[in-house]
């Protein structure tokens, strides 16, 4: 059994120290927690548990606390991959909700799995997803000094291997702020989040280049024809390198591969297998 999950990418991870090692004790705290759940759950249950434990965390830029989009409102992305099943669900750009993540996880159940906007916040509320406001006073601030473009880059993801050899993936964001509203990033795409039965992939980034390179899905699609997981993910970043595309990503593979790589400093991950690692 192992598990690993990411904060995303934060400027201040590499400046602020006190931000920093709160964000190291968080991901530290969460990924504990979220392997303990893993001895007696899912690879599923787990990654949608662990990322539902980082959308309750205001340090990072998903459910709440996401950054705040043009129009002044956050509008929520995330998704879930059963590796086992090869079912892939998702909510985009959705209002008002605390634990996006778990809106598609109901979706799974749906011939209609990926919704957005209007839709999506109906299928909420009709399954008992009450009203949440997830701005902070700390992302209206920002908000209204309009945020500094290198800080506007966070997403919070996960991936789990559990005890019967399946593998789960999700990942959830609140946008990189101050985007044209509605924008669509990969968070709730195969780019950014992927599952087979041979390898599961979470992203964070610039969603533009993610989908740009159908990164996750790549990344998968690699091990399943035979690459290790390091050499999958580092061809697939030599081709994003290409346009100097902007990523970061988390993985397990079937074989316990457990990996993490970035094109640029600073994203913020830890991983659990029975001995806890963070970086960043």
């Amino acid at each position: 059994m192992k598990i690993i999950i990411h904060g995303g990418f934060f400027s201040e991870s590499g400046t602020n120290q006190e931000t920093k090692k709160a964000k190291q004790d968080a991901l530290s705290a969460i990924v504990s927690q979220s392997y303990t759940y893993l001895q007696t759950h899912t690879a599923l249950e787990t990654v949608i548990y662990a990322v539902g434990l980082l959308e309750d965390n205001e340090l990072f830029n998903a459910g709440l606390g996401s950054q705040i989009q043009s129009d002044g409102k956050v509008r929520l992305s995330a998704s879930l991959m059963d590796g086992k099943s090869q079912k892939f669900s998702g909510v985009i750009n959705i209002e008002n909700v605390k634990n996006p993540i778990q809106v598609a996880e109901q979706l799974l159940n749906y011939e209609d799995k990926v919704l957005s906007g209007g839709g999506a916040l109906d299928f909420a509320r009709d399954h008992g997803f009450d009203f949440f406001n997830p701005i902070i006073p700390q992302r209206q601030r920002e908000y209204e000094q309009k945020l500094a473009q290198s800080s506007r880059i966070g997403t919070v993801g996960c991936v789990a291997l559990d005890a019967d050899g399946n593998l789960a993936a999700a990942t959830s964001t609140g946008g990189k702020g101050f985007e044209i509203p509605c924008r669509v990033s990969d968070s709730a795409t195969v780019a950014g989040n992927f599952a087979n039965e041979y390898a599961g992939i979470s992203c964070t980034g610039v969603g533009e280049d993610i989908v740009s390179t159908a990164l996750a899905a790549k990344i998968v699609t690699r091990v399943t024809d035979g690459f290790t997981l390091k050499d999958a993910s580092d061809k697939s970043f030599a081709e994003l390198k290409t346009f100097d595309g902007f990523a970061g990503v988390i993985g397990i593979s079937s074989k316990g591969e457990v990996y993490h790589t970035d094109s640029h400093p600073y994203m913020v991950w830890a991983a659990f297998d029975g001995s806890l690692q963070v970086f960043n």
